[in-house]
């Protein structure tokens, strides 16, 4: 409760993670997934300039206060 997020599609993941991070009682844990990635032929849908909006947010976010 209390939390605010702004960012839409692969920024939300560490917009969420350092923002978690941030609340003192909160406790982040790692966990394994199994992941088959497909390619572009059969749908890939995620660029490089996806990885460039996940990067801004991380900086964007972690250089706001919380």
């Amino acid at each position: 409760q209390g939390v605010e997020l702004r960012a839409k599609r692969f920024g939300f993941e560490p917009q969420v993670t350092i923002t978690m991070s941030r609340i003192p009682s909160s406790t982040l844990y790692a966990a394994g997934v199994s992941y088959y990635g497909r390619t572009y032929a059969e749908g890939k849908k995620i660029g490089w300039r996806d990885g460039f909006r996940a990067i801004w947010v991380i900086f964007s976010t972690g250089l706001r206060k919380g």
